[in-house]
């Protein structure tokens, strides 16, 4: 298990992280058992397509189905495999019960692996002086950036009141409310410290990126034509960026990005594999669907993409 040392740690919580984030899918094996080189792998495709950085575990890789063991060996394999790379890695620390010591172990575990910050779904019932512990606990137990996930009705109030009292809290991936109609508050009332980023499939990326959001956390399935999307508007292509996007609106009409078989069509993931995942993401739509099996997926993939794909 290599540790890296505490003077890498704190260059790593001064980097300021934007860009596209997927959050990664968990890998099982038809046993159940988790597939660490599945989780690998993601990583390695998310660099080689040019991703800025990549989250686990979270809703998307249903994290509620793992044990501490599981998390802890995940966040390990997934480290090593983001090494040396410019891919960031963010690790999710939250507790199904809620247990403050259990998160803040997961968020030690996680800076000494090397990850460049963490992310944390709070309790959805949670008052403000429970938030604050929780955060503040964590900001204690790193030095890395905390993501917050706001889910459920985490008003904007809540938000500022929380990066005022814990400055740690430097990213939200918004998934409240209306978050278009709430990032241009959040910048304003926090004066940019508190930087957002967009979930629930990234299915308005560009009027996410005019309205100012910082990053985008779709599944990783397409992550590396949402990475070329988000380059080249902010390259000022912003015409490229909409035709990019365009295409993986089309071909979300016709597969499901919440599906593990495009990466197992992409050939990231091994054929077989499941993924630990809820029957349905919240906020997430999946319909129309045409493709489902690798082959099918194959299929859209080299007939509409091909020569779009970097990963």
């Amino acid at each position: 298990m290599a540790v890296l040392p505490a003077a890498t740690a704190a260059a790593r919580a001064e980097r300021s992280l934007a860009g596209v984030f997927p959050i990664a899918f968990t890998p099982a094996r038809p046993d159940g058992t988790l597939d660490y080189d599945g989780l690998a792998a993601q990583v390695a495709f998310c660099r080689r397509g040019g991703v800025h950085g990549l989250a686990w575990p979270q809703i998307a890789s249903g994290w509620t189905t793992l044990s501490e063991r599981e998390r802890m060996q995940g966040a390990e394999v997934m480290a090593q495999a983001a090494r040396g790379g410019g891919t960031a890695l963010v690790i999710g620390v939250q507790s199904r019960t809620a247990d403050i010591v259990e998160s803040e172990r997961y968020a030690r575990h996680a800076e000494r692996m090397g990850a460049d910050a963490i992310i944390c779904i709070p309790p959805v019932s949670a008052p403000p002086g429970e938030l604050r512990q929780l955060f503040g606990r964590l900001a204690g137990a790193t030095a890395l950036p905390i993501f917050v996930q706001a889910v459920g009705d985490f008003s904007v109030d809540r938000l500022v009141e929380l990066h005022a009292a814990v400055p740690a809290v430097r990213y939200v991936k918004d998934e409240a409310g209306d978050p278009l109609a709430r990032v241009g508050e959040i910048v304003r009332r926090t004066g940019g410290a508190l930087r957002s980023f967009s979930g629930r499939g990234v299915a308005t990326m560009i009027a996410e990126m005019e309205a100012g959001f910082a990053g985008h956390c779709p599944f990783t399935s397409l992550a590396d034509l949402y990475a070329s999307a988000y380059d080249a508007f902010h390259a000022g292509r912003r015409r490229e960026a909409f035709e990019q996007f365009g295409r993986i609106q089309a071909a979300t009409s016709m597969f499901a990005q919440s599906n593990i078989e495009v990466l197992v069509a992409r050939g990231v993931i091994r054929a077989g594999s499941v993924a630990r995942m809820a029957a349905a993401v919240p906020g997430i739509a999946t319909a129309p669907v045409v493709a489902s099996t690798a082959d099918q997926i194959r299929r859209v993939l080299d007939t509409y993409l091909a020569g779009n794909l970097r990963g």
